[in-house]
């Protein structure tokens, strides 16, 4: 783990003190975030927390209610951060944001251009990112919603690995003054091929570029307009599927509808080690997977390439 405050607030090491933002976890998919006040109280269906009882304990704790009910207390990580965060636009979920910071290849002291950063869900992934010696220049055209992002990153406690601007990035493009120096860029734009030409003058040679689009004709619209300056151009659409896992017991003549289904015998006899003992298979627990059934569709396509190097 990289030696820096930064980072330590973005893991669920450390303590909480007066002040921090916390993640309260009421129950699966219920999660607020809360900043700590010595002299203020959270009150839910599960009782009255008082937060000078939060003060003191690490990050991750269990804590019980008047009521005898109990919350956890979490640190806002990036991923945490991305559920509970105000969705002032559209935002990229974990499965897209994990996938785009490999490929763009981000590291610690990366310089990352971003446009248009929206509700800052991938804003604040790319600080963690880049942490603690890389930088994360990001513009959204509106200027009241760069103004709520900015306090975002300051109660998430990125404010000092990221810097919020103000700017048309498709009319204006990016500004000069960082030609040639960033790592990566990545565009969330309406009309992406826009800001190529200028994301093209930002990157260093061999830099890489990400953009996100819903539909496939933006898509079509920028590779277009990638072909002349960039090389190995690639579209992929992330799709997570999860599983749930159940241990219990089931009868192996029912489906899981309680349809019959064609299957052995429901209990089958095995002769022991010594040869004499038999015991029921039926009893045995087993272990029942089957897919989500609220499992999260198309969200975008992810366009990269890479700046062509000069001969």
């Amino acid at each position: 783990m990289l030696c820096s405050d930064v980072t330590k607030k973005l893991s669920f090491g450390g303590s909480i003190k007066d002040g921090d933002l916390v993640i309260v976890y009421e129950k699966r998919d219920v999660m607020k975030a809360v900043k700590v006040s010595e002299t203020s109280v959270l009150q839910n269906r599960f009782g009255v927390f008082k937060h000078s009882d939060w003060i003191g304990k690490p990050f991750g704790s269990k804590v019980l209610s008047n009521k005898g009910g109990f919350v956890y207390l979490l640190a806002p990580t990036p991923e945490l951060w991305t559920l509970v965060l105000s969705h002032r636009t559209q935002i990229l979920y974990i499965a897209d944001i994990s996938f785009l910071i490999t490929y763009l290849e981000i590291v610690p002291g990366s310089l990352v251009l971003e446009s248009g950063t929206g509700s800052g869900s991938l804003t604040t992934s790319l600080a963690r990112a880049v942490a603690p010696t890389g930088h994360v220049y990001t513009f959204d055209f509106h200027q009241q919603r760069a103004a709520s992002a900015r306090e975002d990153f300051q109660s998430t406690g990125v404010d000092s690995l990221v810097t919020v601007g103000v700017r048309d990035i498709q009319g204006e493009g990016f500004p000069d003054e960082y030609s040639g120096l960033a790592d990566s860029v990545f565009l969330d734009l309406p009309q992406p091929w826009l800001a190529v030409p200028s994301a093209g003058k930002m990157l260093k040679q061999d830099g890489t570029l990400c953009s996100f689009s819903p539909c496939i004709e933006q898509v079509q619209r920028t590779c277009e307009a990638l072909k002349s300056n960039f090389r190995d151009i690639r579209t992929f659409e992330v799709l997570l599927r999860t599983f749930e896992v159940h241990e219990g017991k089931i009868d192996s003549c029912q489906g899981d509808e309680g349809l019959s289904v064609r299957s052995p015998p429901c209990k089958r006899r095995h002769r022991s080690s010594e040869g004499s003992a038999m015991q029921d298979s039926s009893s045995s627990p087993t272990i029942k997977v089957r897919p989500c059934a609220d499992a999260r569709g198309h969200t975008g396509y992810l366009t990269f390439s890479r700046l062509q190097c000069l001969s």
